[in-house]
């Protein structure tokens, strides 16, 4: 009879440390966005500036705090090795899959990149931490 070990490997940690650091990336962002002040937009190229001025609804933003926040916090148990990681995978994942949609409607194609890419680390990070807690390693 054998047994299947539930300790982590190599990649499980380095998965966990990129993550966290893209997802801190994320919080970093949505703060710099809710909290920048008019002296700091002015001092931002013009494109950006022209981006920081633009109205994004309320429930936009939220979708941000979700996403951000949610998978900040999902890294963090993640790396804790706590089988919540993968519920709050799924919110950032949701959250930022429905932002990421709204703004590919209104871009231009040469901009699309990181907002797909944006899903596609979701949806790999809730695929990942599911295979891990099904392994017994999230627990």
């Amino acid at each position: 009879m054998t047994t299947k070990s539930n300790k982590p490997n190599v990649l499980f940690w380095i998965i966990g440390i990129i993550a966290l650091l893209w997802n801190l990336m994320g919080v970093f962002a949505y703060l710099f966005q809710a909290y920048a002040t008019e002296e700091m937009i002015a001092e931002m190229p013009p494109e950006q500036q022209a981006e920081m001025m633009i109205e994004h609804p309320s429930w936009l933003t939220a979708l941000f705090a979700l996403g951000v926040f949610g998978g900040f916090l999902g890294c963090i148990f993640y790396l804790a090795r706590k089988k919540f990681a993968y519920y709050l995978f799924i919110l950032s994942g949701i959250s930022a899959t429905i932002q990421q949609v709204y703004i590919l409607m209104d871009i231009e194609l040469n901009m699309y990149f990181m907002p797909i890419m944006i899903i596609i680390i979701c949806i790999f990070l809730i695929w990942y931490s599911k295979k891990c807690t099904d392994e017994g390693i999230l627990k």
